[in-house]
């Protein structure tokens, strides 16, 4: 489903019943809180569980406190039961359901939110005591004493626990207990490099990763039976009269000889069309720098294949060498799963010897051929509404090479719905587009192998799009593109396109559509840019993909800049009014650039507060004085300020006539962008019930034009652009099913930049605007 579109079609009762869900629930909770006292079903002789406090005490000042304490915290059992706006809902609506007759809404809820009750006699401070006093040691705050107190109250309690931690012990040598043993010498090498500092405090999760630390590093040179669990520490504390210690690293004496051992790659077979089924089929062997490739027949050639190999004869093992591999296999767009598995190939005889390993990359494609098919029903918060249709035909491996064909045609119709217009306006869309996707690196010079985390991709684009608004005009486009993709490490992902073009053809203008350009000379030239001709470049850092991250970040950064190259092979010029021409085309110049910042805190997994950062700047210059209308910005809707409806606010204090059968309405349409544009958003997701999540948020922003403009007074960019932002605030409801998200959203507009200066702080409660999407906002 095309996610630009900002809604489905619905129901018109549906849409005022979600519209008004948000003040009803209000409403429900106003009433219902009263009634979550839970006092009244407190068994005689039991105190309802509050949770615990915690206090460290400390002659010296503790470094990570936050970090001990949290993990301390975390121990504390048990979890007091939970609260909704200072109300135990699950709590409340258990003991309900524990009556002699609950009724069916009673017993509904207990089975989806009920909470058993947690109670001041299910609390066992002396182990909790022991807890604590034993993280402490692991810590290093050995003989640290903790204590707890219950603070009571008339139906509630508390526990209080406090501890007292003596002066930390402190590290002051670490050394290796050496041996003969190859294996002693590589772990001497990175010694070094260790994690364990003088003067560190004793600390058994330091220690754990620097077991790891040693583990990853001796499997990198082949150590493929190496455990992390053979290596031991041993603190002596004999030597010093003050709270210091020596380290011992040694090797535990059971430890198994293959462990001892490097293992070297030998005989590696891939198989590039594996399945089952074939698993026992005699094939085709094809041997490639001493790779084997066997397959029935040419499924994949072995020499577009083996650029992603990192694996090869005589080379050590090595684990990230083994993941890297297996990452760039499935890059190619080929495959569904890719195994690779490793088989000891003979017997240790001695810890001097370097054993073998038979690698088989087991390669199970997906489907050569695939047709998609979307059925779409649209509405948009301009009250345009329709059906689409949309075809995708995918062949994947189609050079034997892992490039990927896609060909999709789009039909879409929109009609105005709304009955205040003058003008019922309607738009029919033909699109036809065709992407060939080669999964490495189309360049005069071979510079593959400079990639190793993954090989790019190269991308050629072509499109044909006809689009016809009734009354107005008809546009016909072609577009076509060249370019890489890659990715540099799993964080950063880079997109260059060097030749990037379009070309559109404006026609069949009505004569109401030639007087609203006759009237805005800026709008005239930005349909007028017929010839789009440049490059772009995309990059993009994320670390939303790593659950552990509790602070996330995301940028991204777009460069498109045009009519540089055309400007300077032009030699010839329009005599109407001297802009260049290429071929007889008057081809738009501009340099655009934006940036997209998202930053998470998550308070749990489901819990998160989202900030984000949008600002983008357009230059025209040369044969341009505004930036084509496509690449034009604007704000409003469901993926921007949600508290204005789409394309509905700016450029600046600029303000449309509000007669609804003026021609400036259908004007507005096309007015409301610019060349400059800043957003702001911060929004708190939460849970609410299974796929059901909530939201509150607040966003912030508007459009502006780079030069004057008198057809719309006050919209060009200036000094005072902070006082000219729109501001809304609003709730949220989506239903999130393994990430394909239906968002509802309720905005009210709290600042309008279009109101005269002085009356722009307008909360407006009465007037939401609702927003019905796909997918998150950002």
């Amino acid at each position: 489903m095309n996610t630009k579109h900002t809604s489905l079609l619905i129901l018109k009762s549906l849409k005022f019943s979600l519209k008004h869900y948000y003040r009803v629930l209000f409403l429900l909770i106003i009433f219902f809180l009263p009634g979550c006292n839970v006092k009244r079903f407190i068994p005689p002789g039991e105190k309802l569980y509050e949770g615990a406090e915690l206090t460290i005490e400390s002659d010296e000042k503790v470094k990570d406190l936050k970090v001990i304490t949290a993990e301390l915290e975390s121990v504390i059992r048990p979890e007091p039961n939970s609260k909704i706006l200072g109300a135990r809902l699950g709590l409340l609506v258990h003991y309900k359901a524990q009556r002699e007759k609950p009724g069916f809404i009673n017993t509904f809820l207990n089975k989806k939110i009920g909470e058993e009750p947690v109670y001041l006699s299910d609390v066992d401070g002396e182990k909790t005591v022991e807890i604590l006093e034993n993280r402490f040691e692991n810590r290093g705050f050995f003989n640290s004493r903790s204590q707890y107190v219950i603070k009571e109250k008339k139906y509630t309690a508390k526990a209080m626990y406090t501890a007292t931690v003596e002066k930390p012990y402190r590290l002051e040598t670490y050394q290796l207990e050496s041996d003969s043993l190859p294996v002693h010498e590589e772990i001497e090498a990175i010694m070094p490099k260790t994690l364990l500092k003088k003067e560190s405090r004793f600390d058994l999760a330091l220690l754990k990763l620097e077991r790891e630390r040693i583990d990853q590093h001796l499997k990198s040179k082949g150590y493929y039976n190496f455990n992390a669990d053979f290596l031991i520490f041993e603190a002596d504390t004999n030597q010093y009269a003050t709270k210091r210690f020596d380290t011992y690293l040694r090797l535990k004496k059971d430890v198994p000889e293959k462990a001892l051992v490097p293992y070297q790659l030998k005989n590696i077979r891939i198989y590039p069309n594996y399945s089952i089924q074939t698993d026992s089929v005699i094939q085709d062997t094809m041997v490639l720098k001493t790779v084997q490739y066997i397959q029935k027949d040419t499924f994949f050639k072995p020499k577009r294949l083996s650029p992603y190999i990192l694996l090869a004869e005589n080379k050590l093992y090595n684990p990230r060498e083994s993941k890297l591999t297996s990452n760039r296999l499935s890059s190619i767009g080929t495959y569904k799963f890719v195994n690779i598995r490793y088989q000891q190939q003979d017997t240790v005889r001695s810890p001097e010897d370097t054993a073998q390993l038979r690698v088989d990359i087991q390669l199970s494609p997906l489907k050569k051929r695939a047709l998609r098919a979307e059925l779409k029903a649209v509405t948009k918060s301009n009250n345009f509404a329709g059906p689409g249709l949309a075809l995708t035909y995918s062949n994947r491996n189609l050079f034997r090479g892992g490039e990927t064909l896609n060909i999709s045609g789009e039909f879409g119709y929109e009609a105005q719905l709304s009955s205040n217009q003058r003008r019922g306006l309607s738009s029919t869309q033909l699109g036809l587009k065709a992407d060939l996707i080669f999964p490495r690196l189309l360049f005069p010079i071979r510079i593959n192998d400079q990639f190793e985390y993954a090989i790019p991709t190269t991308k050629i684009s072509t499109g044909v799009e006809f689009l016809n608004r009734t009354q107005l005009y008809s546009l016909s486009s072609f577009n076509g593109s060249f370019g890489y993709g890659w990715r540099a490490n799993r964080f950063v992902y880079h997109e260059f396109n060097p030749i990037s073009v379009s070309l559109v053809n404006l026609s069949n203008t009505t004569d109401d559509f030639e007087e609203i350009l006759d009237n805005n000379p800026f709008l005239r030239s930005s349909f007028e840019q017929q010839f789009i001709a440049g490059l772009t470049y995309s990059f993009t850092y994320s670390e939303l993909g790593e659950s552990n991250d509790k602070t996330p970040w995301f940028f991204q950064a777009n460069l498109d800049v045009a009519g540089n190259t055309l400007g300077l092979l032009s030699t010839s010029t329009n005599e109407e009014n001297g802009n260049k021409t290429f071929l007889n085309l008057e081809f738009a110049q501009y340099a655009r650039l934006d940036a997209d910042v998202r930053f998470r805190y998550r308070f749990t997994p489901e819990k998160t507060i989202i900030a984000r950062l949008f600002g983008g700047w357009g230059i025209p210059y040369g044969n341009s004085v505004t930036l084509p209308f496509s690449r034009q910005y604007f704000s409003g809707g469901p993926y921007s300020v949600r508290a204005f409806q789409i394309r509905s606010l700016g450029p600046g204090t600029y303000t449309p006539s509000q007669d609804p059968d003026s021609e400036d309405q259908i004007q507005s349409f096309f007015d409301r962008s610019g060349d400059i544009r800043l957003e702001a958003n911060l929004e708190y997701r939460f849970p609410l019930y299974g796929f059901f999540k909530g939201a509150f948020f607040i966003d912030a922003g508007n459009v502006w034009l780079k030069n004057e403009n008198e057809a719309l007074p006050g919209a060009q960019f200036s000094n005072t652009f902070l006082s000219e932002l729109g501001v809304g605030a609003g709730t949220g409801m989506r239903i999130d099913v393994q990430n394909f998200v239906i968002r509802f959203d309720l905005a009210f507009p709290i600042r309008d930049p279009a109101l005269p200066k002085g009356e722009r702080l307008d909360i407006q409660l009465a007037d939401p605007v609702f927003n019905f999407a796909i997918g998150y906002p950002f």
